[in-house]
């Protein structure tokens, strides 16, 4: 089976931009960016319970692989095949130590710091509407997902969206504007609990009150909130070092 069957089969679609979250346009940094935060979704030691985790891995990284080679990449788009034989396809490469290679470690400051430019962005404007979209307006998911955020943000965030929504730049969503008063005050429960436990953690790591986030993102990473997956993956791809050189594909 070849590489576009296998986008198909396992992410429901054989476009590689799509596989990834990017449009066809997308800089090489937002290839990256994009590559990074999906495979994070199906890393085989974030996703123990998926069965295809381990595959859809190898998939993403060959995806990647195409669109990181700018010959590769360009036979692409202009004949929407690839060459299977490239040394970039191999079915024998080491596609977790690739993916550790393009993506080193963030340290805890990098976190602090990219919260505090990060909040009241344009950035996280755009990506508040994008999840807005994708999620249809549920604030369940969106909350989950969004970075950086907690349950103290969620007015900040409906007005974000209630700004964008006036200004039509996204739909009303009747999940959004008619959202249950139950709803509601179930997600604040849920928020108090995790909220409690950070605290809890923060006390047992010894961090002080400049350290709180910290604590936040490593309680989330305990419970496997989709909101630390989501969170980790910008920051890792926006501090990734680009990695120097690499083979080229060979054409057939």
């Amino acid at each position: 089976m070849g590489l576009l069957e296998q986008c198909e089969d396992l992410f429901k679609t054989s476009d590689l931009y799509k596989v990834l979250g990017v449009c066809k346009e997308a800089s090489d940094a937002e290839i990256r960016r994009g590559y990074y935060k999906v495979s994070l979704l199906v890393h085989p030691d974030r996703a123990p319970d998926d069965d295809l985790a381990t595959t859809k891995f190898q998939v993403l990284g060959k995806v990647f692989a195409v669109l990181a080679d700018k010959d590769q990449r360009a036979v692409y788009d202009e004949q929407g095949i690839l060459d299977e034989e490239s040394d970039s396809l191999s079915q024998d490469r080491n596609w977790e130590e690739h993916w550790r290679r393009l993506f080193p470690k963030i340290t805890q400051q990098d976190i602090l710091d990219f919260e505090k430019q990060y909040k009241g962005s344009d950035e996280e404007v755009e990506d508040l509407k994008r999840l807005y979209l994708q999620h249809e307006g549920d604030m369940d998911l969106i909350m989950e997902s969004a970075l950086c955020c907690s349950h103290e943000d969620e007015p900040r965030v409906q007005d974000i969206l209630h700004k964008a929504i006036d200004a039509e730049e996204v739909p009303a969503y009747k999940a959004f504007t008619q959202e249950s008063v139950k709803k509601k005050n179930y997600r604040k429960r849920k928020a108090d609990k995790e909220c409690k436990e950070a605290e809890e953690m923060q006390k047992e790591m010894g961090l002080n009150s400049e350290d709180s986030l910290v604590a936040m993102i490593k309680q989330r990473q305990k419970s496997k909130e989709n909101g630390f997956n989501s969170l980790i993956s910008d920051l890792e791809a926006k501090y990734c070092k680009k990695p120097a050189g690499g083979r080229k594909g060979k054409k057939k």
